[in-house]
């Protein structure tokens, strides 16, 4: 089953300077490696070959930076996870599978092209600095799936779509999480079977709203 449609995609990676893309990067690798408290503006300045007055004039101050840095990743982040992707017809067997797989095979993708990015963006508390901006965008990422679970929860019966989509999310962070550290070896058939398992999270009410009986129901 295809999921995809063809809409012209967003741009994902904002258009900058070289200057500016250089910090970006360099922040991001050391906000990954040390989180927010323990990199410094100098460290920054540092490892993206800039002055550190350089780094002020685009950045006024940390906090401002991380927040750039979360922006610039979270914006590819949602056009490796989005772009092309279509809603599901809840009511279609084997629709909202389609979709999950999908969407975990995209985030395995992305997470193998951008470890840094998944590390800091996924894997890190940013409560203490993030701003507005950061957090709708956030919220922009996350809304458009939890609201395909929402539909298929208010067919099915399902209290807590939230609970279920926090514990899938969840287990491809912490798989991924256990791979960088070296627990586990994951693999291309490692990490679909992966999505197997996440998936029987949420296959049965799934299959609930789809089913005939909920169909006739809406109907009556």
């Amino acid at each position: 089953m295809d999921v995809r449609h063809t809409a012209a995609p967003r741009r994902g990676r904002p258009l900058v300077d070289d200057k500016r893309r250089r910090v970006l990067d360099a922040a991001l690798a050391m906000f990954a490696e040390r989180g927010y408290h323990g990199t410094t503006m100098p460290d920054v300045a540092k490892a993206s070959k800039v002055g550190i007055g350089t780094l002020y004039h685009y950045f006024e101050d940390k906090q401002r930076l991380v927040n750039e840095v979360f922006r610039d990743f979270k914006l590819q982040l949602r056009a490796a996870l989005l772009d092309g992707l279509a809603d599901p017809n809840v009511e279609e067997p084997g629709a909202v599978e389609a979709y999950f797989r999908e969407l975990w095979t995209r985030l395995a993708r992305y997470a193998e092209r951008s470890p840094h990015a998944v590390r800091f963006l996924e894997m890190q508390d940013h409560a203490d600095y993030l701003d507005d901006e950061s957090r709708r965008l956030e919220a922009s990422v996350l809304v458009p799936i939890f609201t395909v679970m929402k539909r298929v929860g208010d067919r099915a019966g399902l209290e807590h779509p939230d609970h279920v989509f926090a514990m899938m999310w969840g287990s491809f962070v912490g798989l991924v999480k256990a791979s960088r550290l070296r627990y586990i070896s994951v693999d291309a058939a490692a990490m679909d079977e992966a999505s197997a398992i996440s998936w029987r999270m949420f296959a049965p009410e799934a299959a609930l709203a789809a089913s005939p009986e909920r169909r006739r129901k809406k109907r009556g």
